[in-house]
């Protein structure tokens, strides 16, 4: 399960910077070889729709058909944004915009990183013993021997 930030931890900075392809190089080459592909995994291990980058493959012809020369790509965009909030990353939207539009395979690989960072922590789960007592009801009933006299026992009788 990813970490997730609680309210009380500060703001920290991506585990690694925009450019540092050297620090994860099998991240920078399956997005130099792949990105549709690198951007597809880190949409699906934040927990989103693994189609989710085909929307910035598809804006830019929808816009251009609309006549509107710039956009932003709403895939980078938003999961950057979203990565920011959850693990309470240093950052802007403004930010985030100019690294959507023009360091986009940066910004996939640079979430593939932080994504992996994340998931590498070690969780800490606390064990304890616990103590089991298990309490049947029981009932207390005569016995009446075959011999035709009384007794005066009482024999416990489980009734689980």
């Amino acid at each position: 399960m990813p970490q997730i930030a609680s309210e009380t931890e500060p703001f920290t900075e991506w585990t690694t910077h925009l450019c540092d392809c050297f620090e994860d190089v099998s991240t920078c080459c399956y997005g130099f070889w792949c990105c549709p592909c690198l951007a597809c995994t880190v949409s699906g291990r934040f927990g989103e729709n693994y189609c989710l980058p085909i929307c910035d493959i598809l804006t830019p012809s929808v816009m251009a058909a609309c006549g509107i020369p710039v956009f932003v790509p709403p895939a980078v965009y938003g999961m950057r944004a979203s990565i920011r909030n959850r693990y309470k990353i240093k950052g802007s939207l403004c930010k985030d915009i100019g690294v959507s539009c023009f360091c986009v395979w940066c910004a996939w690989c640079q979430m593939h990183r932080e994504l992996k960072h994340r998931n590498k922590a070690p969780a800490v789960v606390n064990m304890q013993n616990q103590t089991v007592i298990n309490m049947q009801p029981q009932m207390m009933m005569p016995v009446y021997p075959n011999s035709g006299g009384m007794v005066n026992q009482a024999v416990v009788v489980n009734t689980h």
